[in-house]
């Protein structure tokens, strides 16, 4: 594991492998994503669980779980937003922003139809999520 954050009560390690164990990068535009970054759009990068180790101060992180599908975990002594876990996707959505030493490269948007900040980039725009992340795979014009 390689350390690639730390902040004010806590350290992260993020194992930045290639491969399958690579992680994805893209923006969200979901309702839900927009209002807990408290941004028009969220930049997030997805990790296979395994890729993910709190190795300092665990017991300073909270977590809210607004659907039984994602467990959104905060820092108890800045309110800062670190991860959201997601167990039935089997990955682990780490905000692009608390990982600032790390490359954000991102590769898609999902839940374009939702946007409220229209993004002219070149990537993809998804109506929702790809078809193997359990979405529509639908594509919308940019």
């Amino acid at each position: 594991m390689k350390t690639i954050t730390r902040a004010n009560a806590f350290v992260v390690q993020f194992n930045s492998t290639s491969g399958e164990n690579r992680p994805r990068w893209a923006f969200c535009h979901c309702e839900s994503c927009r209002h807990w970054s408290a941004g028009p759009v969220n930049a997030f990068t997805l990790w296979n669980p395994e890729s993910v180790q709190v190795t300092r101060g665990e017991d300073n992180i909270g977590t809210y779980n607004k659907t039984p599908g994602s467990s959104r975990k905060w820092c108890k002594t800045c309110g800062g937003h670190i991860f959201t876990d997601h167990p039935e996707m089997g990955l682990i959505d780490v905000y692009a922003a608390v990982i600032p030493d790390f490359p954000f490269e991102p590769g898609i948007h999902v839940h374009y139809q939702e946007a409220t900040l229209r993004i002219k980039d070149g990537l993809p725009k998804m109506k929702d999520v790809p078809k193997e992340m359990g979405g529509s795979g639908t594509s919308l014009a940019e």
